[in-house]
């Protein structure tokens, strides 16, 4: 068994995933969270990992870039290797005042500028949205944890620098929480797969001019999230 992008062999992913898109966080999330963490895949030097959280069988891989990247790795977890529920654990950019440096986002649903859902021939706008139920799980564990935290909307988006700088405003007026570049497109694999889909952010960066989080934050102290998401794992 494997793909062109991940040499994992049958019985060595998990039922569910957690998918950050740096690689790198996949391998901290490992480290620090699983135990006895066994690494599946290095092809492309995107790693994925599968141990336990708290007796939970749990699979970490990174996503890449994009909702392409994203797309085809979420997509095979899904259709080749049995997975049924991936939680993307990613960063966004706040672009509502309220919404701060370090809040976590859970997802609701995603809008896009992309043209991702034009392969399924729908005539109208699709509204790819997470699964109810990850949500209302998530929503308990952060209460619980005393999290700040958002529900609503996401943009991805498929340009990160954007000639038009101020496109953000337009879904900000939409009431959107944040801009990432991953979501739509692994929400809509998860619904033309019949599987299980969502998605917990941490705000690294504003356009409300708060002080942006270092590279190094962004893979390494996220904890709050990764925490939430390990909880919500089923």
């Amino acid at each position: 068994m494997g793909t062109p992008h991940n040499h994992a062999k049958e019985g060595q992913i998990a039922k569910t995933v957690l998918m950050p898109g740096d690689p790198l966080r996949a391998k901290y999330i490992a480290e620090t969270f699983l135990e006895n963490p066994v690494q599946f895949n290095t092809v492309r030097n995107m790693f994925g990992y599968t141990g336990t959280y708290k007796g939970k069988e749990v699979s970490v891989m990174g996503s890449g870039m994009g909702m392409p990247s994203i797309g085809i790795y979420s997509y095979e977890l899904f259709k080749f290797y049995g997975v049924e529920t991936i939680i993307r654990v990613g960063s966004t950019g706040a672009i509502q005042p309220h919404v701060h440096i370090r809040d976590v986002i859970i997802t609701q649903a995603a809008s896009t500028d992309s043209n991702w859902s034009y392969q399924y021939g729908v005539n109208g706008t699709l509204s790819a949205c997470a699964t109810y139920d990850l949500i209302e799980k998530a929503v308990k564990v952060a209460k619980d944890m005393g999290v700040n935290y958002h529900v609503g909307p996401i943009c991805s988006m498929d340009i990160f620098y954007n000639a038009d700088e101020e496109a953000w405003k337009k879904w900000s007026a939409m009431g959107h929480l944040g801009v990432e570049m991953e979501s739509y497109a692994l929400f809509c694999n998860a619904a033309y797969l019949g599987k299980k889909a969502a998605c917990l952010l941490t705000v690294s960066d504003s356009f409300f001019g708060e002080p942006e989080t270092t590279a190094e934050e962004r893979q390494n102290s996220f904890t709050q999230m990764m925490e939430i998401a390990l909880e919500i794992a089923e």
